[in-house]
């Protein structure tokens, strides 16, 4: 099995729907809105981003977020991932009820957790919610910065990439930067290039979640290899929301063929009844990669994590086997 990394998932949206379903079972709530025979329901973004939010609203203790990461980061770990760093949101904990203390607390013993028992590496990305204005955002990233814990090493921005203008965010992302997080910003995803050169201008972020349709613009994806920029890309979750009507015409390897730094991640995985397993399958059987050029995608996201030199370095080690046996 080749050894696997994912740096862009929201752990929220991480949730299968057997959990959610025990966790409506706990509080009593009706999950059929958002699960049905198993399966998450949704018809287009904004009916995807309610079922994620009711979902999300089920996890409101310190210990359901311990159990949220560690279920996943051991599911992770069981198709051959040796790292993971996934999305969080302060603003999912205030909506649960949940102190995000508490919140950014369970989710790191749920790390632990998993650590201890796979020895998956795991770190968190703190998020503002792009949809809830620049003072939420700046709000976010306040927060982290006055309450810093050792496995939150980067911010970001999710949520609906169609409102406000990056300039907007600007004071947050400076904010983050400066106290030594790592940056990166979903862009070019439901948006076109523009979004992406924007986000690049005025956020400058190492990273750049999605990003796919910097294809639109030659000029622009010349700019991201050049810098070195990183694109966080989740095929399946393209195809799902519809951002490109099928693998043939994603345009992974040519993004990658023209010197982009390209990985592979899952998004939100049960709702796009994805995997890391399945994305890297998909670049395989969809895109013709072979072993060695799906392990230097693992490679690429590994270099590009935001986590400390050492342990950066114990896991580019581990990449030397390329397999597990």
């Amino acid at each position: 099995m080749i050894l696997k990394a994912e740096i862009h998932c929201h752990i929220e949206g991480a949730a299968s729907p057997e959990l959610v379903a025990r966790q409506g079972g706990k509080y009593g709530v009706d999950i059929t809105p958002a699960i049905r025979d198993g399966a998450y329901v949704w018809h287009d973004f904004t009916s995807f981003l309610a079922a994620y939010d009711l979902a999300a609203s089920l996890f409101r203790s310190r210990e359901d977020y311990a159990l949220l990461a560690e279920t996943y980061l051991t599911s992770l770990a069981g198709e051959g991932a040796i790292y993971s760093e996934f999305f969080i949101s302060t603003d999912h904990a205030l909506s649960a009820g949940l102190d995000p203390a508490a919140y950014v607390e369970g989710l790191g013993e749920g790390i632990e957790r998993a650590r201890a028992n796979t020895g998956i590496e795991g770190r968190m990305i703190a998020t503002g919610l792009r949809h809830m204005g620049p003072e939420a955002v700046m709000r976010a990233a306040r927060w982290i910065v006055d309450h810093p814990h050792p496995l939150v090493t980067g911010f970001g921005m999710a949520g609906d990439e169609r409102m406000h203008h990056p300039r907007d965010f600007a004071g947050a992302f400076d904010l983050a930067r400066d106290s030594g997080l790592g940056i990166t910003v979903h862009a070019g995803e439901l948006e076109g290039p523009q979004s992406v050169r924007d986000a690049l201008d005025y956020l400058k972020p190492s990273r750049i979640g999605h990003g796919v349709r910097s294809i639109e613009d030659m000029g622009l994806v010349e700019r991201i290899a050049a810098q070195g920029v990183v694109l966080e890309i989740c095929p399946a979750s393209n195809i799902a929301l519809k951002v490109f009507p099928d693998f043939a015409s994603h345009p992974f390897r040519r993004l990658e063929e023209a010197g982009c730094k390209v990985t592979l991640s899952s998004d939100d995985p049960p709702h796009f009844h994805t995997s890391i397993k399945r994305e890297y399958e998909i670049a395989a059987v969809e895109f013709g990669y072979g072993e060695g050029e799906l392990l230097q995608f693992t490679r690429n996201a590994v270099e590009a994590a935001f986590i400390d030199g050492d342990s950066k370095a114990r896991l580019l080690e581990k990449l030397g086997a390329g397999r597990l046996s």
